[in-house]
């Protein structure tokens, strides 16, 4: 048995406590400031507000002042916090660990640089350790396919564990698998964290087609919208040609953006591309944000009804279309993650490009 301590308690990350538990390990939650109440409904019963589901019974609750004391005799951590609390886990938690203790994140993102470099977050970790650290802690992530609803429920889940060091993941990976986690290992960083970021960009521009073709059905109540973003729910106007074409699209241009990154682009086919942009376009907040605009709802608009709500995929759009402007990249080749980024910074109206899609 070993002690795995997750920070952050958000979706995914308490998530990861399923299979770690199922291999009989002691697990130490730790909420960030903004975790409070599902910390303190953990604590008290053992469930999740945000999941609605019961943790296992191996979970111990922290709160983020006791963090210090979650982190003493851990043999790994998983980072779970989103891309917004990644600049938090930088400021309160690299200074904490100890030398060799590898660090895991569910975290997805990449910060652009100002000469067009894209940075994912293992290596924008590392370069943030306190200089006395540097090269001590390994830093790995997790991508691919996985609804934290699912991996509770023990669903049969096939994802990559990335890092620098192979020897490092495979032990992450004897700490992890299961016989229904099925984990895949590269050192290929840049490769899976590209395509596991930049499946949420493209996640909203499939959608977009969802709200297209929901717009010729007529209006409907907030309660039915929110009915018909969650998770597996069947469109109300089931018409795929076009998000297959988007869906086409969206990897084809991943591709294009992670090989340009230094990544292997042929992952953009395969389980952190492909793979997590399928089950990311059948709901939750990405899906909610794209439909939305699909409708023809301006993304001012769009913000509101959304509030609170973490939007990851804005800031991928944001930051990579940023830096592909940067390096002087032809955005036809880009026609539609540019048109994405028109549509959330210009106030562009949605008109999909089509004659621009394609080789």
């Amino acid at each position: 048995m070993s002690i795995i301590t997750i920070v952050g308690a958000g979706m995914m990350g308490s998530a990861m406590s399923g299979p770690a538990a199922d291999n009989g390990h002691e697990i130490r939650l730790v909420g960030t400031p903004l975790d409070r109440e599902i910390i303190d409904s953990v604590r008290k019963t053992g469930f999740h507000p945000a999941l609605h589901k019961q943790l296992p019974a191996a979970v111990a609750a922290f709160q983020a002042e006791e963090l210090d004391r979650a982190l003493e005799g851990a043999e790994l951590v998983i980072g779970g916090v989103s891309s917004f609390g990644i600049d938090w886990f930088a400021e309160h938690v690299l200074p904490l660990l100890r030398p060799g203790v590898p660090v895991l994140s569910v975290t997805k993102g990449l910060q652009d640089g100002p000469d067009g470099t894209l940075t994912p977050f293992p290596h924008l970790l590392a370069e943030r350790l306190p200089e006395e650290k540097r090269g001590m802690i390994p830093f790995n992530a997790i991508g691919g396919p996985c609804i934290c609803f699912e991996l509770l429920e023990r669903r049969h889940t096939m994802v990559y564990f990335c890092g620098a060091n192979l020897a490092v993941l495979e032990k992450i990976r004897a700490l992890l698998s299961t016989d229904y986690y099925h984990i895949q290992l590269t050192t290929d960083v840049m490769g899976v964290e590209g395509c596991v970021a930049l499946k949420n960009a493209y996640a909203m521009g499939v959608s977009l087609a969802v709200g297209i073709a929901d717009r010729e059905v007529g209006e409907l109540d907030a309660a039915a919208a929110e009915a018909l973003c969650a998770p597996g729910a069947p469109d109300r106007n089931p018409v795929y040609n076009p998000q297959a074409a988007l869906f086409a699209q969206s990897c084809l241009e991943m591709r294009r953006i992670v090989s340009l990154a230094g990544g292997d682009g042929a992952l953009a086919g395969e389980l952190p591309g492909a793979g997590d942009l399928y089950v990311t376009i059948f709901g939750g907040r990405t899906r909610r944000l794209g439909t939305l605009l699909g409708r023809g709802i301006p993304f001012t608009e769009a913000q509101k009804i959304l509030k609170g709500v973490t939007l990851e995929a804005v800031a991928v759009i944001t930051r990579v279309a940023r830096a592909l402007r940067a390096r002087g990249e032809n955005p036809d080749y880009y026609p539609l993650l540019f048109h994405m980024d028109a549509i959330l910074n210009d106030g562009a109206e949605v008109d999909l490009p089509w004659s621009k899609f394609g080789r």
